[in-house]
């Protein structure tokens, strides 16, 4: 009985669908299971009865009359907006005090008290960096492989392509609330100090390489116990300094955000300000050992005893022994070749090993997706700007040595150094602010010029405009305040003439003005692009940064030798000529 009522309802319906659609009852079949009863069946209609009632007329009017209250609601709120315009609505106040994921207010005081301190202290750390390059520029390993002097910007600079875009990158992670759950900031921690580490070996690999090249066309020699120890001392030093410094990064940024200091402006100058000095040592220390252990391997490889009673190496092999003679036995003879070969395989196992650890690396980096990205596509902007900062240690190493460049040593990491940082803050704000308030490839309508007027860079009221004007006003107070420490430090070591003082700061301006537009074009086309600013254009900025301040600071010790020369030309001719 269910059964057949549920047929019956299903015949039902289906006979409902196609009265509705043809205007006919089915007919029932011969055996009756479709047939439906007379109380079930529903009498024919025509389609469309009821819109068929609506002419054009009644649509008018049906929807003239809420159109006609709709006009009348936004012709009250023009009315209003045109009265209050120009005037404070009363009681009614709106300020934006910090965005959900973490922007703090800022003005020019704050912005400018921020950023003093720290690159007050890089100042310090890059002043301490240029006295101990003074230092080892005398040392036996920098004065027979000159090649290690045109290293100097490529590894120091590493701060900038590494530390510096690493800083950057965990401020915007931070600035943005992707640092705000625990497992997320291990993660990100994780993965870019995974990502560092291998960018800093490929890179240390490639620095001694670029060096070696560049030294090579200019003097046309190229030694391959030289290459050994370049590329052994480049890879320890750039992968132990970039440690050290993404670890020191970590706990500034996380630091910065409890304590409510935006990171962008704290975190590149603090890591400027222990950069240069630690990879400077680092790479005195591990290239003085590594040679120390070259000339044992030469000493037990030959050696001859003069009358004077000193020891000289022989190309020829190890000398006889005799009684009396300076010579050790051959019992230890035996032993100096085992140490001989020893010191022979110590820098290649050096390099093997810190280049077996990169698949590591790029595991731990692998478990980040926006990591993956950069390790894929991101080499080109940090061996392009290696390259870079190498034109500018071969300027550093074709100057050093002569007399008209003394001084040269001392100043490098500075100029180099305060362009680094500040060109560096810029770029990591317009980035956040991008990553803020717009999508990559989609620039703001402010925004939409690549190549902005520069008086739109440093003269309007927007946010990053003010923030250029600082850094830029910072410029000759932080110079004139490093060649105040330098000078009572080591003033016999620096020229003290005024002519210096006056160009040196000219070429730190003109330098720090550069970059700072640059910063502004770069982080729009990259922007533009679809390309992460913080990855991209801090690289090719810092190398910019070191190749500007090498060049403009060879050129103010030119400069003002040549005034000086001409200044004492002119003293001497008169006291010369007839009385």
């Amino acid at each position: 009985m269910d059964g057949t009522e549920t047929r019956q309802r299903r015949a039902g319906e289906l006979g409902l669908r196609y009265t509705l659609s043809t205007g006919r009852l089915p007919r029932a079949s011969e055996d009756g299971p479709l047939s439906v009863p007379e109380s079930q069946r529903v009498s024919p209609k025509p389609l469309g009865t009821e819109l068929s009632r609506e002419t054009a007329l009644s649509i008018g009017l049906q929807v003239i009359v809420p159109f006609m209250f709709a006009g009348l609601g936004l012709s009250g709120a023009g009315i209003l907006l045109s009265y209050f315009q120009g005037k404070k609505l009363r009681g009614f106040s709106c300020e934006l005090t910090r965005s959900p994921c973490g922007v703090f207010p800022e003005t020019a005081f704050t912005l400018t008290c921020q950023i003093t301190v720290p690159l007050l202290l890089s100042g310090l750390g890059m002043m301490t960096a240029g006295l101990l390059m003074n230092t080892i520029q005398h040392w036996p390993v920098f004065m027979e492989v000159k090649d290690l002097l045109t290293l100097v910007p490529p590894l120091v600079g590493l701060k900038g392509n590494l530390e510096m875009t690493l800083a950057s990158r965990l401020s915007t992670a931070a600035n943005t609330g992707q640092m705000d759950d625990p497992r997320e900031q291990h993660g990100v921690i994780s993965s870019n100090l995974a990502l560092i580490q291998v960018q800093a070996t490929v890179v240390g690999f490639l620095a001694p390489l670029a060096a070696l090249l560049l030294g090579a066309l200019s003097t046309g020699e190229l030694d391959f116990e030289k290459v050994k120890l370049l590329c052994a001392s480049s890879v320890i030093t750039a992968f132990l300094a970039a440690f050290a410094l993404g670890m020191l990064m970590v706990c500034i940024v996380i630091g910065a955000r409890k304590l409510g200091v935006n990171p962008d402006n704290i975190a590149t100058p603090i890591a400027a300000s222990l950069g240069d000095l630690i990879t400077l040592s680092i790479l005195a220390f591990f290239s003085s050992f590594f040679y120390k252990h070259k000339a044992e391997q030469q000493s037990t490889s030959g050696l001859e005893c003069s009358d004077t009673g000193t020891v000289s190496v022989s190309a020829l092999g190890p000398a006889p022994y005799h009684p009396g003679s300076c010579l050790p036995p051959p019992i230890f003879n035996s032993m100096g070749d085992s140490q001989s070969s020893y010191s022979r395989y110590l820098t290649p196992l050096v390099c093997i090993g810190l280049m077996a650890l990169t698949p590591v690396w790029v595991l731990i980096a692998r478990k980040n997706p926006p990591i993956v990205k950069i390790l894929k596509f991101g080499w080109f902007p940090i061996i392009l700007a290696m390259v870079i900062s190498s034109f500018g240690g071969l300027i550093l190493n074709k100057t050093i040595s002569k007399e008209q460049y003394k001084g040269m040593a001392i100043f490098t990491p500075i100029i180099c150094g305060v362009g680094g940082n500040l060109v560096a803050i810029q770029t990591s704000r317009i980035s956040t602010y991008l990553h803020m308030w717009s999508t990559p490839g989609v620039l703001p309508l402010w925004m939409k010029k690549f190549w902005p007027n520069p008086c739109s860079t440093f003269c309007t009221s927007e946010i990053n405009s003010m923030s250029a004007r600082v850094l830029l006003f910072l410029v000759i107070p932080g110079h004139l305040i490093f060649l105040y420490v330098i000078y009572l430090v080591e003033g016999h070591l620096v020229p003290n003439s005024k002519t210096f003082v006056v160009f040196y700061l000219l070429a730190g301006l003109i330098q720090v003005t550069i970059l700072l537009y640059l910063a502004e074009v770069m982080v729009r086309l990259t922007w533009h692009q679809a390309l992460d600013p913080d990855n991209h254009c801090i690289p090719y900025l810092t190398g910019l940064g070191d190749l500007l301040g090498t060049g403009l600071l060879a050129l103010c010790f030119l400069i003002s030798w040549l005034l000086s020369e001409a200044e004492l030309d002119g003293i001497l001719e008169p006291a010369s000529g007839p009385p």
